[in-house]
């Protein structure tokens, strides 16, 4: 009589792990992005595809397959001299720049990128990034383990919100609010207004015409401006042409009399909101419709299950009268491959440290 089979009795063979890097953006992008963690899932294809397109550069990209399936995708295009040998992660620096990981890819399948990495590159630059970024933190544990030089700088200290903490908004913040839009309402009829879909272009011109008219158009030479054309316009529309990602995207619009006095933009991902960007018309500054919109803005967030804000760095203040909390570092990452590279990478450890911001 032949004895049963069970489960238990068979042995699960070792996954087969396989990379290669390809010339230009790889479709695997997107298969990977879905698979990520849910703060990582706007790495997609066209999030890189618009960088390139806004900021030049020719890409590659590292496929790592386990068993037939994607799990890494890690574009880079070359930045300086050819004979350096020096690359970089593409993308955007809001909210961050990272790549795309499975959430189930191990340490072979990290492995199998480090060692077609080496073959590549020189020295690889990754960010700024949060520390513990789901994909940059294993890789470069398993970098380190490895023999490659792994050098850091500070960036920047990043803020971010409890959007489901209790007693938000206080009583007191809305009275004030009250009080401003009575004020505000003063200026003319006042409209409230979230679009999407359809309506970018339309959106992205009217943030555009707040941008020309804010603090950043007045003291500085405009080219951090998220949506202008001496910004980072060309980005943010290009993004909008990939549908998932342009589902992602949040605005907030506070005309006056018809005329664009405020906005806010957001990336969503998840139970996330990354802020990417918020400006006013500092005609209307004594009634701070920036704060109005944004209370109005975060109420909704909340209601739709948004349970955090990221506000990335800078501006402070605001946010912290907000409710914002310190939150994690945001650091730009160098790794230099084993060998002579990496023994000279570790002598410029001081130099990379010390060509961030100060902490």
């Amino acid at each position: 009589m032949t004895k049963p089979m069970f489960l238990a009795d068979f042995m699960r063979l070792p996954s087969l792990t396989r990379a290669v890097v390809l010339d230009g953006l790889a479709g695997a992008i997107d298969t990977v992005a879905e698979g990520a963690a849910p703060g990582h899932a706007f790495l997609r294809f066209g999030w890189f595809a618009a960088a390139l397109a806004a900021y030049g550069g020719a890409a590659r990209t590292i496929v790592v397959e386990e068993d037939g399936m994607p799990v890494v995708a890690l574009p880079f295009v070359s930045v300086g001299p050819a004979a350096a040998g020096v690359a970089t992660v593409p993308g955007s620096y809001w909210p961050f720049r990272s790549f795309p990981m499975h959430r189930d890819a191990g340490p072979r399948a990290i492995d199998a990128l480090l060692t077609v990495l080496a073959g590549s590159v020189m020295a690889l630059r990754i960010g700024p990034v949060y520390d513990k970024d789901q994909a940059v933190a294993p890789l470069l544990a398993r970098a380190r383990a490895k023999g490659w030089a792994v050098l850091d700088r500070f960036v920047a200290d990043s803020f971010v919100f409890d959007l489901q903490q209790p007693d938000w908004p206080r009583g007191s913040s809305l009275r004030k609010n009250r009080f401003h839009e009575k004020h505000l309402a003063d200026h003319g009829a006042l409209d409230w207004r979230f679009p999407g879909g359809a309506e970018w272009a339309a959106t992205f011109a009217a943030m555009a015409a707040v941008e020309q008219k804010s603090w950043i158009a007045a003291r500085t030479d405009g080219r951090d401006a998220k949506f202008t054309d001496a910004g980072h316009g060309a980005f943010w529309r290009d993004v909008a042409r990939d549908p998932v990602l342009a589902r992602m995207l949040s605005a907030a619009m506070l005309t006056v009399d018809g005329q664009p006095a405020a906005f806010s933009f957001d990336l969503d991902c998840g139970a996330t909101k990354y802020a990417i960007a918020n400006s006013y018309d500092p005609a209307f500054a004594k009634h701070s419709p920036g704060k109005l919109l944004y209370y109005r803005n975060l109420i909704r967030a909340r209601d739709a299950g948004i349970a955090t804000v990221d506000w990335g760095a800078g501006d402070s203040g605001y946010k912290q009268t907000i409710g914002a909390m310190q939150g994690p570092v945001l650091r730009d990452w160098l790794l230099v491959r084993p060998g002579l590279p990496a023994l000279v990478g570790q002598m410029l450890k001081g130099w990379w440290g010390a060509s961030g911001n100060p902490g």
